[in-house]
C-alpha cells in the first residue's frame, strides 16, 4: 500500500516494496499538573535538518528498555531533570521522507530538576492559546491537536491595588 505524507509543502511516499527503516523514540508533554494541564513545555531543535522547529523533549528507546523508562533517561540526559511519566497520550506514526517515525507520547511533570536545556536552542512554557505561535515538527501537529482537547484553560492572574 501506498503512503504519502505532506512535509514541508512536498508529498513523499513509500514506494511499495522499499525497505523503510522505522526509528522508535518517545516524547514528554512537560504539563504544570497532570489535573489542569496548564501549561506545556516546549523546546527548539538545535541541530539538523529542523534546526528551529518545535518539538517536544525525548528520544530513542534503546533495547531492553520500556517506553517510560526510555523518556526519564531521556529527559534526565537532555534537561538535568526528574520527571514522574504519566498516562500516554498517543502513539504518532509519520512517515519522513529517509525514514519512519513511531513515537509514543505521555504526559509528565517534573519531580525535580530545573530544565537545564543540553540539546535544545530554546525552550518556552505554552498555554493552550499560545500553541500555534512555535513552528512545530510536521510529526508533532496531529499531537498538538490531542494536547490542546486535554489541556486547560489559562488562568489569569489579576493585579491587586494596596489600599
Amino acid at each position: 500500500m501506498k503512503r504519502a505524507k505532506q512535509v514541508l509543502g512536498k508529498e513523499f511516499s513509500r514506494k511499495k516494496g522499499m525497505d523503510m527503516k522505522t526509528i522508535r523514540v518517545v516524547a514528554a508533554v512537560i504539563c504544570d499538573n497532570f489535573e489542569t494541564k496548564r501549561q506545556i513545555f516546549a523546546t527548539a531543535r538545535g541541530y539538523g535538518e529542523f534546526e528551529g522547529w518545535w518539538e517536544f523533549p525525548g528520544g530513542k528507546i534503546e533495547p531492553g528498555e520500556t517506553p517510560k523508562e526510555a523518556l526519564v533517561r531521556e529527559i534526565k540526559e537532555e534537561l538535568e531533570t526528574e520527571i514522574t511519566v504519566g498516562e500516554q497520550i498517543m502513539t504518532i506514526e509519520y512517515t519522513y521522507p529517509a525514514f519512519h517515525l513511531s513515537m509514543d507520547c505521555f504526559w509528565a511533570v517534573v519531580r525535580s530538576g530545573d530544565l537545564v536545556l543540553k540539546e535544545a536552542e530554546a525552550a518556552r512554557w505554552l498555554t493552550k492559546d499560545r500553541l500555534e505561535e512555535v513552528q512545530w515538527l510536521p510529526a508533532d501537529l496531529e499531537l498538538i491537536e490531542r494536547i490542546r482537547e486535554e489541556m486547560g484553560e489559562a488562568v489569569v492572574q489579576e493585579e491587586s491595588a494596596d489600599c
